[in-house]
């Protein structure tokens, strides 16, 4: 066995003291749609609902064992990787100080705070995560702690690749494909390390959000690049630049092998996995879930390992997750509609609705035309095709509209 591999054994063992486990389900509802053999790696399910206890426990413990004990361990993090360092340190007994932004959701404050209890400190500084980072990284050297770093970190990639270690001895064959999310590449770095080394015949998809695809751009440029910018829906995997250690170990594999996940599609997937299985995932952790229409073909009669890697899902945002996937169907529309300012206007209007369609939004936005008004309307239907009769309809009546659904700039403003 090479040497990343028995370090990723003891990582996994080691484990074994924080928690248990972490399950390999088949799931009898995608292996039927896909006509394959569908298992998913919950880590939504371990203690902090993410993967990301794994690379803090490791490096944690690693920095322990070398015998000379920090004064105290330092992160930045605005999530998961926060609640995970909350709870290593409550673990290992260890001082923590773990910087958030300003801006992060009081829910997830809360949890990293439960996680840590006494031997953690919440520093919340900075709007963006750049402010925060650097703040971390000043107090780290001021003090002389130890900096936990989410990704980019040997000792991390490492412990994540227990993930892999777990998954290859409780199934009973090898699997033909495993899919993984990636942000900073922690995870799938330390997968794909581990299972080159111990089942070289495995073969795998990576999946990056379209707002947030480091991965792509690295491999374009042939090393890191940082984007412009980032759509920080997916927040578990929307970073701006993956990983110098983490691009090392994925620098060879084939950039048509890195799937993109429109983000309002992987609304559809949170829905269709809570509503029909239960299964509660954060944007990033349905990633690998959300890509396997595009592979059906591929993939039919196959052993597919998709990784869930979190489950920590504010539920505040689930109306909004409900609108981005209904937009995402096309059964949700919302259109600037010119209409005549008269007695019975409305009442037309409501006339060319289909039994199926329903006002979800009515505002007008303009009062000053005398004939004329201007107003936003949304519109929910069972089926997206019923907009092309109804467009047909308004269109048929001389009612003037303008679809800004895909508009970001003014769905953004007015939505």
């Amino acid at each position: 066995m090479t040497e990343f591999a028995e370090k990723a054994r003891a990582a996994e063992k080691a484990m074994r003291a924080l928690f248990p486990p972490t399950p390999l389900q088949r799931n009898v509802h995608l292996s039927e749609r896909y006509k394959a053999d569908i298992w998913l790696k919950r880590e939504d399910l371990s203690p902090v609902r993410s993967y990301k206890l794994r690379g803090a426990f490791n490096a944690m413990r690693k920095v322990l064992a070398g015998g000379a004990e920090p004064p105290v361990f330092v992160a930045a993090s605005a999530g998961n990787h926060a609640q995970g360092v909350a709870f290593a340190c409550r673990h290992f007994g260890v001082r923590g100080v773990i910087f958030m932004p300003v801006t992060t959701p009081d829910q997830k404050i809360g949890k990293t705070r439960i996680f840590g209890g006494d031997n953690i400190e919440i520093r919340l500084t900075g709007d963006y995560f750049d402010n925060t980072l650097a703040s971390a990284q000043a107090y780290c050297r001021e003090v002389g702690g130890h900096f936990l770093a989410p990704f980019d970190d040997e000792d991390v990639i490492e412990g994540q690749a227990s993930v892999a270690v777990e998954l290859m001895s409780v199934l009973y064959h090898t699997p033909d494909l495993v899919i993984l999310p990636v942000g900073g590449g922690g995870l799938a770095a330390g997968v794909v390390s581990f299972l080159r080394e111990t089942a070289p015949g495995i073969g795998f998809r990576f999946v990056e959000p379209v707002g947030g695809a480091s991965l792509t751009a690295a491999l374009a440029q042939g090393g890191p690049v940082t984007l412009p910018k980032v759509d920080t829906f997916v927040d578990g995997a929307a970073v701006a630049r993956i990983g110098a250690r983490t691009f090392e170990r994925l620098r060879g594999i084939d950039p048509a092998h890195v799937l993109l996940a429109p983000e309002d599609r992987i609304c559809t997937t949170i829905l269709d996995l809570l509503n029909v299985e239960g299964i509660v995932l954060e944007p990033a952790g349905a990633m690998s879930v959300d890509v396997l229409p595009g592979l059906a073909e591929e993939i039919e009669g196959k052993s597919v390992v998709c990784v869930t890697s979190g489950g920590n899902f504010d539920f505040e945002r689930l109306p909004e997750v409900k609108e981005r996937a209904q937009r995402f169907s096309g059964v949700k529309k919302y259109f600037i509609l010119r209409m005549p300012q008269r007695p019975g206007a409305l009442r037309d209007f409501l006339d060319l609705l289909g039994p199926e369609d329903d006002i979800a939004r009515f505002e007008y936005l303009k009062k000053s035309a005398r004939n004329f008004g201007t107003v936003l309307i949304g519109i929910e239907t069972t089926e997206a095709r019923n907009f092309a009769a109804l467009f047909a309809r308004m269109e048929a009546q001389g009612l003037t509209y303008r679809d800004i659904t895909e508009d970001p700039t003014l769905a953004d403003f007015l939505i």
